[in-house]
């Protein structure tokens, strides 16, 4: 088991979907298995890999306390599905241009060079994003009840359209009595597009539609 090597996209896909049906690596709340999981992603992951960039977000938030999530931290290798090779595990010498210059035996230098890449990151998505800032929105749509048609549900969140409105992946989720709820991400421009005006749109199918809940919301 495994997601390859999550520094790069191929890696972060396998992580993505992955958690398209999880909130957390194990369990259903944050633990030392998501830590270890994050701490091997370089930096966050692109807007098209939704599940994965909010997952990233989400235990971000928790980086000043993870020595108090629960679990024990394992090797990398030991989380993720079945049958993806670990190709970060050791296969041999390298040549010298093959070594990570960002490597380190010492866990707290480990953490410190990975701050600094975060750090940079974010500073130089900042000056070259300035003008359009953007978040990431995960919905919770909920029918009225069982009988409601939910792929009738997603054709017509879908059909809204808006400029700066880009729609992702979604799942149906049960919520008891055999009825289940839509939900759905999306990537928005902040200036163009609110939560209170998707609620407002979504909600307007009244035949379809209940309620509408923000799950998270996330700038990128």
């Amino acid at each position: 088991m495994g997601f390859g090597d999550l520094k790069t996209s191929s890696g972060l896909k396998v992580l993505n979907d992955f958690l398209a049906d999880k909130r957390y690596i194990e369990g259903d709340v944050p633990s030392q298995a998501d830590i270890a999981v994050f701490d091997a992603i370089l930096s966050p992951p692109p807007a098209d890999l939704l599940h994965a960039l909010c997952w990233y977000n989400h235990i971000l938030s928790y980086q000043k306390d993870k020595t108090s999530l629960p679990g024990v931290k394992k090797p990398l290798s030991e989380y993720g599905p079945v049958g993806v090779a670990d190709s970060t595990a050791y296969a041999g010498p390298r040549l010298e241009e093959d070594f990570d210059l960002f490597e380190s035996d010492d866990e707290e230098e480990s953490a410190r060079l990975k701050e600094e890449r975060i750090a940079a990151y974010n500073a130089k998505r900042a000056t070259k994003r300035a003008l359009i800032a953007k978040s990431t929105i995960v919905l919770d749509v909920k029918p009225w009840d069982d009988e409601t048609n939910m792929v009738k549900v997603e054709e017509y969140v879908r059909s809204i359209q808006m400029d700066g409105l880009l729609w992702g992946q979604s799942r149906l989720l049960p919520i008891g009595y055999g009825i289940k709820k839509l939900e759905i991400g999306c990537v928005v421009e902040d200036d163009k597009v609110g939560t209170d005006i998707l609620e407002e749109q979504i909600t307007a199918f009244e035949d379809y539609v209940q309620s509408v809940d923000v799950v998270s919301f996330n700038k990128i």
